[in-house]
């Protein structure tokens, strides 16, 4: 690291010290969604000195975005959020290696130490989430940040584990892993707040995907507040700096 990175960094070391910052500087991490939680996780990564980044999103800001997302102000509305995230974490640490992928994930091949799932639209979550299984790289994945106010009902387990099961979204991604003979072995960020909504809304969207694939998809809107979808994606890049120690420590 050079000496401005050092100083950078000097708070972090003073926690787990200069070797394991070290360390940080060449671990990658690929952070899917870069919305409420995933934007948070994003920074916090790159903060933690983390030395290369991907950044998977294929959505602009827009006005709804401002009440939660870090990189969301009027003066962003329109435009991409992997480019505001770029520019945004080159001026944190200069000398960090982002990899940007301005696009639907549909199942592509990625390497990387580590995955933060902060998806939320089903087909490309499960997808996700089982090309993390099959190709052992381990991940943690967002499970319930909408429709909740409670930042300290948010508890990490394995999926196996949520206590509640029957939410919507968290009972259909257990039912669609299951279905392809995943039922444990992902890392989960859930919440014991019962979700609510004022009203249901969902509306259907069509996107094309850089290779051309046409994606249709019901797009549900949330509730959301600032509070448990931010919370969520600080509890996801803690626990995977916590990981990166731990093998550290392991040797």
């Amino acid at each position: 690291m050079s000496e401005a990175a050092d100083e950078i960094f000097s708070r972090n070391e003073l926690y787990w010290g200069a070797e394991f910052q070290r360390v940080l500087t060449k671990k990658h991490v690929a952070v899917f969604g870069l919305g409420g939680v995933g934007g948070y996780c994003a920074e916090a990564l790159a903060r933690a000195g983390v030395g290369e980044l991907t950044l998977v999103d294929f959505d602009d800001v827009s006005i709804s975005n401002i009440n939660r997302q870090i990189i969301a102000l009027h003066s962003t509305i329109g435009q991409k959020k992997t480019n505001l995230f770029e520019k945004r974490l080159k001026d944190i640490n200069p000398e960090i290696k982002l990899n940007i992928i301005d696009d639907f994930y549909t199942g592509e091949d990625f390497k990387a130490d580590y995955a933060a799932d902060a998806i939320d639209t089903m087909r490309s979550k499960i997808s996700l989430l089982e090309y993390c299984v099959e190709n052992q790289i381990p991940v943690i994945s967002s499970m319930g940040a909408g429709n909740r106010i409670d930042p300290t009902k948010l508890y990490i387990c394995d999926i196996k584990d949520i206590e509640d099961k029957n939410a919507a979204f968290v009972s259909n991604i257990i039912y669609q892993l299951k279905k392809r003979g995943i039922e444990s072995g992902i890392t989960v960020v859930a919440s014991r707040e019962k979700p609510f909504v004022q009203e249901k809304l969902s509306q259907t969207e069509h996107l094309m995907t850089k290779s051309g694939e046409e994606i249709e998809f019901t797009k549900i809107t949330p509730s959301s507040t600032p509070f448990v979808a931010s919370a969520a994606g600080i509890f996801m890049a803690s626990y995977i700096i916590q990981e990166f120690k731990k093998e550290f420590e392991n040797g």
